[in-house]
């Protein structure tokens, strides 16, 4: 039976795992300090830090490197490229470090896999579906400006794997069906999924699209443009105002979808309207990607860990029952998606790309 250690590393936590072929045998998520984090004056300073995280895990639960096949990363930020399973190269880990095409903790992963597999000649270093999944046809990257091109960035390690079980609930291959997702945390992604391919979302990273618990989401264009002028924030004391100050956070003092529930349960009519509000939004995205998939769609899911939130999924279920058949899967499946990822790899089910 193939072993797979998985590593994801996230701003401040970094998940581990480790499976024997699809079981969970361990699993540990680790959380970091604000104080720790904020030691470390860009993101690759924290390489050593995490990399101690992640021998200690191995070491807690007696797992030997030359016992495992394969290591599953949280991709990192390269060129976009399409969906699938891809080899951690020096070319990959190149254009990750250079910054060019974004900088998250998750870029870590990739290069703590692959120094972990250097000299293991039986270990596969690799990523599945990458935050840089780039599956849009071409009427999705115009913004109605030729500088500007929307891009491809959102959920799409856990709404890629969320859409295999729905294809599975449906009794057909992730090829047969068109699926309409939504990843619903910190930021929201709502994605048209054709036949496999995911075809238009969101720019769920950047913030635009629903508001969020932290994030604005998009915002009338000229009020955006005046408020930017009559600021005296630096450009980065804007985005943080857009993507991490943003949304519920912003109108409501919290980003706890719980305690905004708790809030409206004592009567505050404000915090009704907001959540009601987010709901409102989400909803009307997917009713544009209806639109995109011509109104040809299998079903519509709901994934991550809002979609826990009753009131939120029945006010969101309200408006676009009439779509296609509703499914929830709450949390996320991120640890369970790369490990799959990596057995069909070791099965030969599918083909590791490279770079």
């Amino acid at each position: 039976m193939f072993s797979i250690l998985i590593v994801n590393t996230g701003s401040t936590s970094t998940k581990l795992a480790f499976f024997k072929g699809s079981t969970c045998v361990c699993r540990e998520d680790i959380s970091h300090s604000a104080v720790d984090i904020s030691s470390f004056p860009d993101i690759f300073d924290q390489y050593e830090y995490r990399m101690r995280a992640v021998s200690n895990f191995l070491t807690r639960n007696h797992i030997d490197l030359s016992e495992i096949s394969a290591i599953a990363a949280r991709g990192g930020h390269t060129i976009p490229i399409e969906g699938g399973v891809y080899r951690i190269t020096p070319k990959m880990l190149s254009q990750i470090s250079s910054g060019s095409f974004g900088r998250h903790p998750c870029d870590l992963s990739s290069a703590i896999a692959f120094e972990l597999a250097e000299g293991n000649n039986n270990i596969i270093p690799l990523v599945v579906d990458p935050p840089v999944t780039d599956e849009f046809h071409s009427l999705a990257r115009l913004s109605g400006l030729p500088s500007i091109s929307r891009r491809s960035r959102f959920h799409a390690l856990n709404l890629k794997a969320v859409a295999r079980k729905v294809a599975d609930e449906l009794g057909k291959d992730l090829s047969e069906v068109n699926l309409i997702g939504v990843h619903m945390g910190g930021g929201i992604s709502v994605c048209a999924c054709r036949k496999g391919r995911m075809v238009d979302c969101n720019n769920a990273l950047d913030g635009d699209g629903p508001y969020s618990p932290e994030r604005s989401g998009g915002l009338p264009v000229w009020d955006l443009v005046e408020l930017c002028f009559s600021r005296k924030s630096s450009p980065e004391g804007l985005r943080r105002m857009l993507v991490g100050e943003g949304g519920l956070v912003a109108y409501l003092g919290s980003k706890d979808v719980k305690q905004i529930e708790e809030m409206i349960i004592r009567g505050d009519e404000r915090a009704t309207t907001v959540l009601e509000g987010m709901a409102y939004q989400v909803a009307k995205e997917i009713g544009a990607m209806a639109a995109v998939l011509e109104g040809k769609v299998d079903a519509v899911y709901i994934t991550g860990g809002i979609a826990r939130s009753t009131m939120v999924k029945d006010w969101i279920l309200k408006r676009i029952s009439f779509i296609a058949p509703f499914f929830t899967f709450p949390g996320e499946f991120e640890m369970e998606a790369l490990a799959s990822g990596a057995l069909r790899i070791l099965e030969g089910k599918e083909k590791i790309r490279e770079l």
